[in-house]
C-alpha cells in the first residue's frame, strides 16, 4: 500500500492519496479544486490510475475536485448515500465496502453531526487501522454544529458511541487541521480533545457547542452549491 497525505493551504484541508501497488489502483479522500493539477501530476509520476473520488461530506468550506477528476481520469465519484446526489457514481451505505486493487478494503461508516448525512473511512492494513474522519473528528478538535443539519447532540454521540470505542491504537486522520499537526490516535483524542475528551457529558458538549462564535466559511455560499453537484 502507498498512502500520501496532502495539503491545501487555503481551506487548511487534507486530501489522502491511497494506491494498492500491486494493480497501481488509487482513491483520493476528500479532493480539492484548487490542487487538481497537483494530485494529477502526483498520480503521474508514480504510474497510478485514479480509480475514485471520495467525499466524506458536502463541504462548506471548499470545492471538491471530484467532477474534474472524473472528467480527466475516468474515475468514479463517490461518497454518502443520504446526500442523494445524482452526480456520484457510487452511493455508500453503512458498512458498505470499497475494493482498491487488490487486497486494500475501505469500510464507510455513517458518523452525523457535523452535517446529518456525514461518512467517515476505515481502512485497515497490516495490523494497522486508519479511521479517515472527514470534519465529525479533528485532531484536539471536532467539526463545527451551526449549519448544514449539524447537530451537537447528534456528533456527540457519533463521537463516543463510535470513535471512542474504537482501538486506543485507531490513526486519525481528520479532513482538516489548523495547527501543524497531521495525525492523532484514538487514544489521544479521549484524552486530550479540548471540546470532547472521553469523560464530558452531553450537556456540557452542547454548551461549548453552542458558545463557539464561529464566522460563517467564507466560501459557504459558492462551496454548497457546487459541491451538491460534485464540484462542476
Amino acid at each position: 500500500m502507498l498512502f500520501k497525505q496532502l495539503f491545501e493551504n487555503e481551506s487548511s484541508t487534507y486530501t489522502y492519496l491511497i494506491s494498492c501497488q500491486e494493480k497501481q489502483e488509487a482513491i483520493l479522500i476528500d479532493p480539492v479544486i484548487e490542487t487538481v493539477n497537483r494530485d494529477l501530476k502526483i498520480l503521474d509520476s508514480l504510474g497510478l490510475q485514479l480509480k475514485y473520488a471520495i467525499d466524506t461530506h458536502i463541504h462548506a468550506d471548499h470545492i471538491t475536485s471530484a467532477a474534474a477528476l472524473r472528467e480527466i481520469t475516468g474515475c468514479k465519484i463517490a461518497g454518502p448515500g443520504r446526500d442523494n446526489l445524482r452526480c456520484r457514481d457510487i452511493n455508500f451505505s453503512h458498512n458498505d465496502e470499497l475494493i482498491i486493487g487488490n487486497t486494500l478494503k475501505l469500510k464507510a461508516i455513517y458518523t452525523p453531526g457535523h452535517t446529518d448525512t456525514h461518512f467517515s473511512y476505515m481502512l485497515k492494513k497490516n495490523g494497522e487501522e486508519l479511521l479517515f474522519s472527514g470534519d465529525a473528528l479533528l485532531i484536539d478538535s471536532c467539526g463545527r454544529t451551526d449549519f448544514q443539519s449539524g447537530s451537537a447532540k447528534q456528533l456527540y454521540r457519533t463521537i463516543k458511541d463510535i470513535f471512542y470505542k474504537m482501538s486506543d491504537n485507531t490513526k486519525v486522520y481528520p479532513a482538516h487541521d489548523y495547527n501543524n499537526k497531521s495525525y492523532s490516535t484514538i487514544f489521544d483524542q479521549k484524552r486530550d480533545n479540548m471540546l470532547i475528551n472521553e469523560e464530558i457529558e452531553v450537556g456540557d458538549f452542547i454548551s461549548k457547542m453552542d458558545n463557539l462564535n464561529l464566522d460563517n466559511p467564507k466560501k459557504i455560499d459558492i462551496s454548497v452549491p457546487k459541491n451538491n453537484n460534485c464540484g462542476s
